[in-house]
């Protein structure tokens, strides 16, 4: 029986096609720089995101950790989200590991931070009772909802005002640039450095990217080294990367048009509360506002279906869903409602 698994976007498996791509992909050493595969893969992701240059990393945080070690020093500051990606969700790697101070600040249910809030609390250079504040983090997209470009613009042009680096953690940037219809340079473009996760959405098994110039991308390749991310020949992987990238970019507007399925079903049970206005890439989160005397996660496992929670719920569509899928679960939820 096929497992219907809502619980990330991260549990995909690679398509035949791309596991025929990685059985065939050239390879070398990639700590000296000689494998082919992963060069073209930071070559082609560089391009696509109109930065200079690109390191491949074999995860999402670890991506993330080295943009806030490229941007700041020991003792430094960034300025991120309460609940964002790179301060609440990777393991305080920057505090831990590089000795940078995170600001959290609470963002709204787009991600945006007011900058006039965020302008209080960055820290005077000149008074060294304080870290110095260097990194602005943004997140896109963030619960599944897109950052709209013109607060990004507007970030951008603060961030220089402030003589900040921006950073954007991009896990699902390619979602956003979907939905929003634009090349995803459009949204790269205001920012010195983006991480792209292509794990998720994309549907390669292993890997993130970090881009940004080559000043920062080559720092970045010493830290990679120091955290252990230095793979040998890692063409095998990045071959699902540029697979990824080269055919699975339009096709997440189906998986938004999945999630929205799905959102549309579940709004009309009762007992099941969810903010349609929410739903805008491959998210949906629901509330269970009926008691009821069966645990959920245990009801949907024994019909084949994967999620996490039992009462605020995230349900996330992917390559690996289809429309039929999506309606099984509609299905289900229903009965397990009307019990």
């Amino acid at each position: 029986m096929k497992v219907i698994d809502l619980r990330s976007d991260t549990v995909t498996r690679p398509s035949e096609a791309m596991r025929k791509a990685m059985y065939k992909a050239e390879v070398g050493d990639d700590v000296y720089g000689d494998d082919p595969t992963v060069n073209r893969l930071e070559e082609l992701g560089a391009r696509m995101l109109g930065k200079e240059a690109a390191i491949f990393a074999p995860s999402g945080t670890q991506a993330n950790l080295l943009a806030l070690l490229c941007h700041c020093e020991r003792g430094d500051e960034y300025i991120v989200g309460q609940h964002a990606h790179t301060y609440k969700y990777e393991g305080g790697g920057a505090a831990v590991l590089g000795s940078i101070q995170p600001q959290p600040l609470e963002a709204d249910e787009l991600g945006r931070l007011d900058l006039n809030k965020v302008k209080e609390y960055i820290k005077d250079d000149d008074d060294f009772h304080y870290a110095k504040t260097r990194l602005l983090c943004l997140e896109n997209t963030y619960g599944g909802r897109v950052l709209p470009q013109d607060y990004i613009k507007e970030a951008s042009v603060f961030a220089k005002k402030h003589k900040l680096k921006l950073h954007l953690d991009g896990a699902r940037v390619f979602n956003a640039a979907v939905k929003l219809g634009v090349e995803i340079k459009e949204i790269s473009g205001y920012f010195d450095s983006v991480s792209v996760c292509l794990s998720k959405g994309l549907g390669a098994p292993v890997g993130s990217l970090l881009c940004g110039t080559k000043e920062v991308i080559n720092k970045a390749r010493r830290w990679r080294k120091v955290l252990g991310g230095g793979m040998r020949q890692a063409g095998i992987i990045a071959a699902g990367g540029i697979y990824a990238l080269e055919n699975n970019v339009q096709r997440l507007s189906e998986d938004h048009e999945k999630a929205q399925i799905l959102a549309l079903g579940l709004s009309k049970i009762d007992g099941i509360s969810l903010d349609l206005n929410s739903v805008e890439t491959n998210m949906v989160f629901i509330e269970l506002t009926k008691n009821v005397k069966k645990d959920i996660e245990k009801f949907l496992k024994e019909r084949g279906m994967l999620i996490s929670g039992n009462k605020n719920i995230r349900l996330v569509t992917h390559i690996d869903l289809s429309k039929d899928d999506i309606n099984k679960v509609i299905s289900a939820l229903k009965e397990f409602m009307e019990q």
